[in-house]
């Protein structure tokens, strides 16, 4: 199984380069910024299956990178998205504001109409049925959420919406559990039945698109114990859903959360590469700050670049797809990580550790 994991070659090119874009006419909006042959013929050269994309688009300090000039963020959130994808790597995005707010059918069918047919979204659910807790202004947990989990809601505020919306570019619907009060943990076993019956109560997302999954995240160690994996597996495998990658400081390394996918497999590969580990499980803060206005890469996380390249060349050489969400606080710009990743896949294979 590891072996066909890892180390195989990826799929050959299937798009010649493209040119690279015209200079910004004034007045026209937010245009792309002008990407070179090497650009495009990186991308060309990267598995036909893998979408690569970050986490949102709407960053100022992309101007020059995604952008041909600065535009307000506002103004970006607004209608930056079909610029973003014309950048020949970023295939993917992922909403994140859907956590905080559900989004409607309509808001959904308006970032579907800015891009092109083969561009996949990665969306997070709300937190209204992922998080066990209802949360102040200061992210902490004031009371116990009656809707944790409830199928109806998952349906009516989330998977439906955004099958109606997207349509076909629907890619991975993502429930990021959020991390779990004391109490709560203590009772994992009960937890995971109620996750298997919300997730037995969705639409089926892989039947109804062409490129549709469901995926799980999960924000604390204790879900991947030896005595709770194989039950989320079996939770995950029973319900035709598969596990999220999420490469967080307050989860174990990437290597450490591989052997929960490997128990999916065949299977997509969904990955959400989210806060460099140098900053701890609480240094999302310190990375925004540090980062901004994430236009350049501050840390370089050579372990987990390695680690998803290889990942992605054995999910995708097996012939499923890959989604690779990237945020600023992995190493500080998220195009740029994405830009480095790609240059890794598109070199000679590396062997795994110790072959």
């Amino acid at each position: 199984m590891q072996d066909d994991l890892f180390g195989c070659p990826p799929p050959p090119p299937t798009q010649p380069p493209g040119p690279a874009r015209a200079p910004r006419r004034a007045g026209s909006g937010v245009q792309p910024a002008a990407h070179d042959e090497a650009l495009h013929a990186l991308a060309a050269a990267l598995p036909a299956r893998l979408r690569l994309g970050t986490s949102s688009w709407s960053y100022p300090g992309w101007a020059g990178i995604v952008w041909d000039a600065a535009h307000a963020e506002s103004r970006l959130s607004r209608s930056g998205l079909t610029a973003y994808a014309q950048h020949p790597l970023l295939r993917s995005v992922c909403i994140d504001r859907g956590f905080y707010r559900p989004l409607t059918e309509a808001e959904f069918a308006r970032h579907a109409a800015q891009v092109p047919d083969d561009f996949r979204f990665v969306v997070k659910a709300p937190a209204l049925v992922t998080d066990a807790q209802v949360r102040g202004e200061d992210g902490r947990g004031r009371q116990t959420n009656p809707a944790f989990l409830d199928p109806t809601l998952a349906v009516q505020t989330f998977v439906a919406p955004a099958l109606a919306g997207l349509g076909d570019k629907v890619g991975a619907l993502v429930f990021q559990i959020s991390p779990l009060p004391f109490l709560q943990l203590q009772r994992l076993p009960q937890l995971l039945e109620q996750l298997r019956l919300m997730l037995k109560a969705l639409p089926d997302v892989r039947g109804s698109t062409p490129d549709g999954v469901v995926a799980v995240e999960v924000r604390d160690p204790e879900w991947l114990h030896p005595s709770v994996a194989p039950a989320l597996a079996s939770v995950l495998r029973d319900a035709g859903v598969t596990y999220c990658l999420g490469l967080h400081a307050k989860m174990p390394r990437m290597a450490e959360q591989l052997p929960l996918l490997r128990a999916l497999w065949p299977g997509p590969l969904v990955c959400r590469w989210n806060l460099n580990p140098l900053h701890g499980a609480y240094g999302y803060e310190d990375a925004r700050r540090d980062y901004s206005p994430y236009d350049r890469i501050h840390d370089i996380d050579e372990e987990t670049r390695a680690l998803i390249a290889r990942t992605v060349r054995g999910v995708t050489g097996a012939g499923q797809n890959a989604y690779v969400t990237i945020s600023n606080k992995a190493e500080g710009c998220a195009p740029l990580s994405a830009r480095a990743l790609a240059e890794r896949l598109a070199g000679p294979p590396e062997s795994a550790p110790g072959r």
